[in-house]
């Protein structure tokens, strides 16, 4: 039996030194290249032949590679994370593309994410966000209740998971037409708001985390849906209509 052929590539990839330079696509040839690898691992061995070769290898972000921590955000051929659906670049395998094919990767699109080198983006501005509100504070006196002594609806628990599944990868944002971050500030108002521990703060949470949302620099929400459509942990618009729900009747609340 033959061995099986590998695919060989053309990659345009962007390069860019830091936020303060301009980029541009360089163009790359890989070969032999396993269906069975991942597209992490095909960027490894391409750095691999960039370094034999003496050059200065590509700059990626990755963590886990199992898909939880979001890091790995790439835009390929035009899409957040890839051409497969609900998974994160690092669990994109190289057999979703063809023999001879072109892809073109970018790192993400956004204001709000500045290049810090080549394919990787700062995405504090999330990190600034959750500062903000994404927390419920806990009284440690001594007279703390068991969480699992108050009870919730099941309904509310499985929504409030669902929202939770966020990692904040911020392909929401790299995908939306005008670089909202709602999809992901919805799941984290959400997580909260929908459990009886979220309700103590929740108007202040809400207010403060828009508050920071907006001074981050994202643009705002126009029922695209193409945030929900990219999410790798597929997150639902519902918790943009949550969020708003929360944050008008804040704003009640506050006179």
């Amino acid at each position: 039996m033959s061995a099986k052929k590998g695919l060989h590539l053309t990659l345009k990839i962007w390069r860019q030194k830091n936020s303060k330079t301009k980029g541009q696509f360089e163009t790359y040839k890989i070969s032999d290249v396993s269906t069975d690898s991942s597209f992490l691992e095909m960027l490894d061995i391409l750095n691999e032949n960039i370094i034999n070769e003496g050059k200065e290898p590509i700059a990626f972000d990755h963590d886990c590679r199992e898909g939880i921590c979001g890091m790995c955000s790439l835009y390929i051929n035009g899409r957040a994370h890839g051409p497969d659906t609900g998974i994160t670049t690092c669990q994109l395998h190289m057999r979703m593309f063809k023999d001879g094919e072109t892809i073109v990767i970018e790192p993400w699109r956004s204001a709000a994410f500045p290049v810090i080198k080549d394919l990787m983006v700062d995405r504090s501005a999330f990190d600034r966000v959750m500062a903000a509100g994404g927390f419920i504070s806990v009284n440690t006196s001594g007279n703390t209740l068991d969480a699992n002594a108050i009870p919730v609806p099941k309904e509310d628990a499985d929504k409030a998971m669902d929202a939770a599944a966020c990692i904040g990868c911020g392909a929401c944002v790299a995908t939306c037409k005008n670089g909202s971050a709602m999809l992901f500030v919805g799941a984290k108002v959400s997580q909260y708001a929908l459990l009886p521990q979220g309700r103590v703060e929740a108007s202040r949470r809400v207010l403060n985390m828009v508050k920071a949302m907006d001074e981050e620099g994202f643009g705002n929400c126009s029922n695209t849906g193409a945030c929900e459509v990219e999410c790798p942990k597929g997150i639902s618009l519902e918790n943009i209509a949550r969020m708003n729900r929360e944050y008008m009747a804040a704003m009640v609340d506050k006179g």
